[in-house]
């Protein structure tokens, strides 16, 4: 069932960012257009794992990753909210817990289920925290790289944006990652007392 709904938010994603760039290019604002653009290409990665892997979906994920990119591109970019000033503080830690909780349902699928018992709360902790901060890390680099090689403003206010948004993804990753030492450690003292 999961698997269906995948499909169906990306394909609606896919064909409203679509129509966006078709309405776009032709009326000369070539920049929407091509956030428009990038949006097909970030909603058809679900579509294409849904169809091509054996990926068991976490709903609440996948659709807080379409709430994220309709806040980013849409909002952000093509209807100018990234100009508020702290919406792109904002859209970063979103994206901060989003990382943290694709990190714990990493953790969950990937290792031994009897290997849960064992381990530490710090280790889940930190292997969420890691991968927030990782994420943010690539994240800045691919607009630094933007800003380099194809002479794009993604990164505005130089290292103030950059560190601002950095801090932003930690933030919203160390929240996550807060709840899930609490509710590890919950769960082992349970484990224990029974």
């Amino acid at each position: 069932m999961n698997r269906k709904i995948v499909l169906f938010i990306s394909l609606l994603y896919i064909v409203f960012m679509g129509v966006m760039a078709f309405y776009f290019f032709p009326a000369g604002e070539s920049k929407k257009a091509w956030v428009a653009v990038g949006g097909v290409v970030c909603g058809a990665i679900p579509l294409l794992l849904a169809l091509f892997t054996k990926l068991k979906f976490n709903l609440p994920i996948i659709i807080s990753y379409f709430i994220f990119l309709f806040g980013s591109q849409v909002l952000g970019s093509i209807r100018g909210w990234y100009g508020l000033g702290w919406w792109d503080t904002f859209i970063h830690f979103i994206s901060g817990g989003i990382l943290a909780f694709t990190a714990i349902a990493l953790y969950e699928r990937l290792v031994h289920r009897n290997a849960g018992n064992d381990i530490s709360p710090w280790f889940i902790f930190l292997f969420a925290f890691g991968f927030t901060a990782l994420g943010g890390v690539l994240w800045e680099t691919y607009e630094f790289s933007c800003d380099q090689f194809f002479g794009t403003t993604m990164q505005g206010g130089g290292n103030t944006d950059t560190m601002t948004d950095l801090i932003a993804d930690i933030v919203g990753g160390l929240v996550i990652s807060i709840y899930s030492w609490i509710r590890t450690y919950i769960k082992l003292k349970k484990q224990k007392g029974e």
